[in-house]
């Protein structure tokens, strides 16, 4: 294992199917030894704003997100030390008071809509990863996910898809795809890059080449 993790950004759309990526990377290593960083656990603590605001607020934004805290940690990983990950609750819009302790390990996953589209975080990572998918199948993802999970309905889903989750992916998302060293058709069901992935990470934690130049 070298002395400093490899980091992995994975990028794309809400609903794309990043997380699955992730998930699917993970199964080919032990367990201990790959942590997955969601960059939505790293959303400004907006607390001490009344609740109907908090719900009005652009959670597309670059500004949506404290990067300088997700930044130190990331950095604490590569050295070798554990973290606190904040908690975050979708439903209220408010970071708890509790958090998750995150030990080293030697691969670090980062996956979130906008985890391309920050420089100071494409510099801490070895490979770039960005999930293609359609729009509708992301939307409807979403959909779900949000009904099911964060207690939402469908009416406040789609006010909420149409006011900044589509505009900003047009503006921000999207874009940074340029970035991404391999883009995944499909996500998680794509196995071939899965498989291509994993082989270059394996290669990578047995030889110690630097993946830059090479994925």
């Amino acid at each position: 294992m070298p002395l400093s993790p490899i980091v992995i950004g994975i990028g794309g759309g809400t609903g794309s199917g990043k997380t699955t990526v992730a998930l699917e990377v993970r199964k080919h290593f032990a367990e201990e030894s790959v942590v997955i960083i969601h960059h939505d656990s790293y959303y400004v603590d907006r607390s001490s704003l009344p609740a109907t605001e908090r719900t009005r607020l652009n959670y597309d934004h670059p500004d949506a997100f404290d990067n300088a805290l997700l930044l130190e940690h990331l950095r604490e990983l590569r050295a070798g030390g554990p973290i606190e990950k904040p908690v975050y609750d979708f439903e209220t819009h408010c970071r708890l008071p509790e958090t998750v302790t995150v030990r080293p390990a030697g691969i670090v996953l980062l996956e979130g809509i906008l985890v391309l589209a920050e420089p100071a975080l494409r510099e801490l990572m070895d490979i770039k990863l960005y999930v293609d998918t359609d729009a509708d199948e992301r939307f409807i993802r979403r959909l779900r996910r949000d009904v099911t999970r964060r207690g939402r309905n469908m009416d406040q889903v789609v006010e909420q898809y149409l006011r900044t989750v589509r505009p900003m992916h047009l503006q921000f998302v999207e874009p940074s795809k340029r970035y991404a060293d391999v883009i995944i058709p499909e996500g998680g069901l794509n196995i071939v890059a899965i498989d291509l992935i994993v082989t270059k990470v394996r290669d990578i934690l047995v030889n110690g080449t630097t993946p830059r130049a090479e994925v």
